[in-house]
């Protein structure tokens, strides 16, 4: 069975030394901004980037001209259903003209009828004052 030792001080010193030249030693290891491999890197960045730009721009010109068309279609819409309302109204003008009409025309020919029927009344009333002699 194993046993547990801890670390002492100066080994936990010795490791954090060691970690710290490590990262040291990285960081100079690292090439130099004017190195090709990192000069190639960033262009390679840069072409994704602008590849990216181009895209969005290109979505974003599709989105406006679907945009634009869904308006139009739209504005279109409104103005067959604004006609198919102006050709509704006036065909129930026109009905409710023809209604009227023919109303009046009832009308008058129920008032004809009516003096029609008085005159005959009238008729008959004079026909029986003349037999009784009074007139």
């Amino acid at each position: 069975m194993a046993v547990y030792r801890e670390k002492d001080i100066f080994e936990r010193r010795n490791a954090a030394n060691e970690a710290k030249r490590a990262l040291l030693e990285r960081f100079k290891a690292r090439p130099a901004e004017d190195d090709p491999r990192v000069l190639a890197r960033k262009a390679e960045r840069q072409a994704i980037l602008e590849a990216r730009a181009k895209r969005e721009a290109e979505r974003e010109r599709l989105r406006k001209e679907r945009e634009a068309l869904e308006a139009a279609e739209r504005a279109r819409r409104e103005a067959e259903e604004a006609e198919r309302r102006r050709q509704e109204e006036e065909r129930l003008a026109a009905e409710a003209l023809v209604r009227e009409q023919q109303e009046v025309e009832r009308i008058a020919q129920e008032l004809a009828l009516e003096a029609e029927r008085k005159a005959k009344r009238d008729a008959r009333y004079a026909a029986r004052k003349s037999k009784r002699g009074r007139g």
